[in-house]
């Protein structure tokens, strides 16, 4: 597994599964010749997007920032329509650590779309229950109200699958919230009404996680938004506004998505890398 020591922070990238999407739709109406550039596709136009959750250490807390496909919940027709290769195995990664699904203290949920929210139940036996029973669940009010009254467009991820057995462990904030000192959420929306992004600040350092408004570090551009966004106009305000305040502190951006890269640097003009922490060839397995 891949680790990131941030000062008094611990970050481990957790095994939550593995998707390939087509990347036409991954990058929206960018064309094929510029995003391919940056982000290889395969043969049949797919693109390799792991879902793979954030374990943060601190505090005496466990957290993990979203919670994986899930596993066991989804049959075959489900899995090729959502591009899922592999399914969750969050239990083995927290076991590598010593840890159980018990010891989660609380998850952040950036949204709750399936690919992000699928491992927050399982079935046991013929009973759907929670995957995190001792853990707090923070997301956005617009969130999780969208989750329980999906629309036309949006119930096609939002399944009650997902929230009905963990609705009493949910909280939820409007605008903005710090979880604990030096870990925030802030509600964007544009890839969802309710999306949230997730700040990580220690001394004068911070992680900025975009969630599914920079999915990858493909998608920097603040114009390069997915087809899949519910509101993509209000994604690229959030995303140019936010790149100009993470270019400016020289922040870390940390991904779920991401192939290549686990958390990277960009120089003051966000054109080229200048840190970065690659994604093992063993996380991958």
């Amino acid at each position: 597994m891949d680790r990131f020591t941030f000062h008094e922070m611990e970050l481990t990238w957790l095994n939550g599964g593995l998707t390939f999407l087509d990347g036409g739709t991954m990058f929206g109406v960018v064309p094929k010749a510029l995003w391919s550039k940056k982000y290889a596709p395969d043969e049949n136009n797919l693109i390799e997007l792991p879902t793979h959750p954030i374990l943060i250490q601190y505090k005496g807390k466990n957290l993990i920032i979203d919670s994986g496909v899930g596993a066991g919940k989804l049959n075959d027709k489900m899995k090729r329509n959502l591009g899922v290769i592999e399914e969750s195995k969050l239990g083995d990664s927290l076991a590598e650590l010593g840890l159980t699904r018990e010891d989660i203290d609380i998850v952040l949920m950036t949204h709750l779309h399936n690919d992000h929210a699928g491992g927050l139940t399982e079935w046991r036996g013929e009973k759907l229950v929670s995957c995190f029973p001792n853990a707090t669940v923070h997301t956005s009010q617009i969130e999780w109200d969208e989750m329980r009254h999906p629309n036309i467009r949006s119930r096609n991820t939002y399944w009650k699958e997902n929230w009905e057995p963990l609705q009493h462990q949910v909280q939820t904030f409007e605008k903005a919230m710090t979880v604990l000192p030096g870990i925030e959420m802030v509600h964007t929306g544009g890839h969802s009404d309710g999306h949230s992004i997730i700040k990580l600040t220690q001394q004068d350092e911070t992680i900025l996680h975009m969630a599914d408004i920079m999915p990858t570090h493909a998608h920097s551009n603040p114009l390069w938004v997915l087809a899949y966004d519910d509101y993509p106009m209000t994604s690229i305000y959030a995303k140019e506004r936010l790149m100009g305040e993470a270019l400016t502190g020289n922040y870390w951006f940390s991904f779920y998505h991401d192939a290549v890269y686990r958390l990277v640097k960009w120089d003051a003009a966000g054109k080229k890398i200048v840190e970065c922490v690659k994604r093992s060839k063993l996380s991958q397995e």
